[in-house]
């Protein structure tokens, strides 16, 4: 079995410029699947979208309360509590 004949991957002047390229191209014909390594970005920050969310203020208060025991911003908290919960879901 031979092995396929990659084709050289063109310098681009511009992101723009990459980003259509491979639109219209397949990466197979440029890339070795076999030879990829799975990447890791750890210092990536989520994309986050803020909302408006109405509680109680019994409610609020007592997630202050909770989160100053903990020491962490209650925005935080209410993120992580709705994170466990959905993951349980």
């Amino acid at each position: 079995m031979s092995k396929k004949q990659l084709k050289p991957v063109p310098r681009f002047k511009t992101e723009a410029e990459e980003r259509l390229f491979w639109l219209k191209h397949d990466t197979t014909d440029y890339v070795d699947s076999a030879r990829t390594m799975r990447a890791g970005f750890p210092n990536l920050k989520p994309t986050t979208q803020s909302i408006s969310l109405r509680l109680p203020l019994h409610l609020l208060e007592m997630i202050k309360v909770a989160a100053n025991r903990r020491d962490i911003p209650y925005q935080s908290l209410i993120k992580v509590w709705l994170e466990e919960k959905a993951k349980s879901s």
